[in-house]
């Protein structure tokens, strides 16, 4: 991966950041899609332990809920992939209990979130348990994603052209994503979307940019969209050397 590519924020954000990629193949930018999908490990629990649990819940289902809170992953190197962290969890009601009440073995392994609500306990009802997280691939359970909202479209280029003729009514045109304007990026949220809008009484063309793709990416807080991106590429290169590798042999 030697190739340089133009890269550029739109939206840049923690945890929401949109930005553009020139210079890719469409295959390329689906395999970074998915490589932020499927490929990057994050921390999530995997077995749970209940001391007591006299809620209306049955265990399985708290289990589940407990699996789905996000964690914090630490940075690459802390963590091998068999480690286990342990998060423990003591609530008694009248009360909700949520992912912050989660204490965790490990300072790197924390709720990403913690007003994720996992019960509400009457008066009387406890909830004591022990968990075991573990660090895995979004490829094996969709509670090791840590890409929640992750999508790419073409960037869009408008070319504004004449008049409209006189009274010629100008029917709608929806775009949605990002558009170039006179070497501008431009959200199409800020005109609603519609270029009707934006630039009335026009003739507008549009079409869309070779090889330039504008990214949304969205974490649940297991790392930032940077992390997430940055390993995503990290692991498409490692893929490739082992390809370039079995090739050789």
């Amino acid at each position: 991966m030697s190739q340089e590519y133009d890269v550029e924020f739109v939206e840049r954000g923690d945890r929401k950041a949109r930005f553009l990629i020139r210079g890719v193949t469409p295959a390329f930018a689906n395999g970074i899609r998915r490589a932020m999908v499927a490929d990057v490990p994050t921390m999530a629990i995997d077995t749970v332990r209940f001391v007591e649990n006299s809620s209306v819940m049955f265990d399985e289902q708290l289990a589940l809920r407990l699996g789905l809170v996000p964690l914090t992953t630490p940075p690459e190197g802390e963590f091998r992939e068999d480690d286990v962290v342990t998060l423990s969890i003591d609530v008694e009601g009248p009360g909700t209990a949520y992912s912050g009440d989660l204490v965790s073995s490990d300072d790197l392994v924390q709720p990403a979130e913690e007003n994720v609500p996992i019960i509400e306990l009457k008066d009387g009802q406890r909830l004591e348990a022990e968990a075991d997280a573990v660090i895995e691939r979004g490829k094996e359970h969709a509670k090791h994603q840590g890409g929640v909202a992750v999508g790419y479209r073409h960037l869009q280029r408008v070319t504004v052209g004449d008049d409209l003729p006189e009274f010629e009514e100008q029917p709608p045109q929806i775009v949605r994503g990002v558009i170039e304007e006179d070497g501008d990026l431009v959200p199409t949220s800020e005109f609603g979307h519609d270029l009707a809008t934006r630039y009335p009484g026009k003739e507008v063309r549009v079409e869309d940019v070779p090889n330039a793709f504008v990214f949304h990416v969205e974490t649940d807080g297991s790392f930032t969209v940077e992390e997430l991106v940055l390993r995503a590429v990290d692991s498409l290169e490692q893929r490739a050397a082992e390809l370039e590798e079995a090739v050789q042999l």
